[in-house]
């Protein structure tokens, strides 16, 4: 992969984590952020995550001499070939944050927005040039998971998209392409309608949280990071597939908006770890305990994948 100089907007948790993985990568990484205190505290969040991942305090320096932080956008989408938003996901202040990368970027640069849900078509309406830019979503944390969605506009040029494929690959993502720019691309689309079936169940009475939780966890959850849905669809054969979607489909949850019970416990700030009770109750070590072997879980199938 051809070392090129990218800019990250954004130090926070998935900012850091795109300069990171890039960095590791061997790019020169431009990153900034209106907050001085995120700036500040950017090379000390690199550290940890890379010592997280096993990285040698040797290559660890080697890596943050590639990243650079910037006090303003200017100044680091000034060279760029590649930018990467990673803002908070409010509509008008990544249009901002794009007419200020457009206004100062090189010409050439391709344009990245990322984002789990917002349309991406949107987001860059205002731009002067379209065809540079796209979507790309990292998921979190992204210095740990593979995948990074790149969603195309109307507007986006083949030579975008074929780029963009190309240096996430380069920097040991797996990137799959978004031909049409949808409400939650396409994993999102498929976590959430899981997740909706998953509500159901509980609002249903059919079973409790931890039925729902332990159902998933014990049995294809086990053999999803290997065996895809429709893989699975062949292994068993589309014939018993459809036999199956014959019989389960019309008494899946099929509502259009959101779950009665989900709005009830929102308003009733039962809002999952943040307040201690959601689904589950939580305690704050409890949170902390699941969030760390949520990491360790994905390193060691990193290493097993590879192996």
């Amino acid at each position: 992969m051809k070392n090129l100089q990218t800019a990250v907007i954004g130090a926070g948790l998935m900012g850091h984590g795109i300069a990171l993985t890039l960095a590791r990568a061997g790019q020169y990484v431009a990153v900034t952020d209106p907050m001085p205190e995120a700036r500040a505290a950017l090379p000390a969040r690199v550290t940890d995550s890379l010592h997280l991942m096993g990285v040698s305090d040797t290559e660890t320096a080697k890596i943050l001499k590639r990243i650079e932080v910037f006090d303003s956008v200017v100044g680091a989408v000034r060279e760029a070939a590649y930018v990467f938003e990673a803002a908070p996901e409010k509509m008008a202040l990544k249009q901002a944050i794009f007419a200020e990368i457009e206004a100062s970027a090189p010409a050439t640069a391709i344009l990245c927005s990322n984002t789990s849900v917002m349309p991406i078509t949107e987001i860059m309406s205002q731009l002067a040039d379209k065809s540079r830019a796209l979507g790309t979503h990292w998921w979190n944390p992204p210095h740990l998971i593979p995948l990074v969605e790149v969603i195309r506009t109307a507007d986006t040029s083949e030579a975008a998209m074929a780029a963009t494929m190309d240096l996430l690959a380069g920097a040991g993502k797996t990137p799959v392409r978004v031909e049409k720019d949808v409400p939650g691309f396409i994993g999102n689309r498929l976590q959430h309608a899981l997740w909706r079936e998953a509500v159901s169940l509980v609002e249903r009475g059919i079973c409790d949280a931890a039925a729902v939780d332990a159902v998933i966890k014990a049995s294809f959850g086990r053999r999803l990071a290997v065996l895809g849905p429709l893989e699975n669809a062949d292994l068993v054969g589309t014939d018993l597939t459809l036999d199956i979607h014959n019989t389960v489909l019309a008494d899946l949850e099929n509502r259009a908006g959101p779950s009665p019970l989900l709005q009830q416990m929102v308003a009733e700030g039962r809002l999952g770890m943040k307040s201690g009770q959601g689904f589950h109750a939580w305690t704050p070590e409890q949170a902390q305990a699941l969030r760390a072997k949520v990491v360790s879980h994905l390193l060691a199938l990193e290493k097993l994948l590879e192996g």
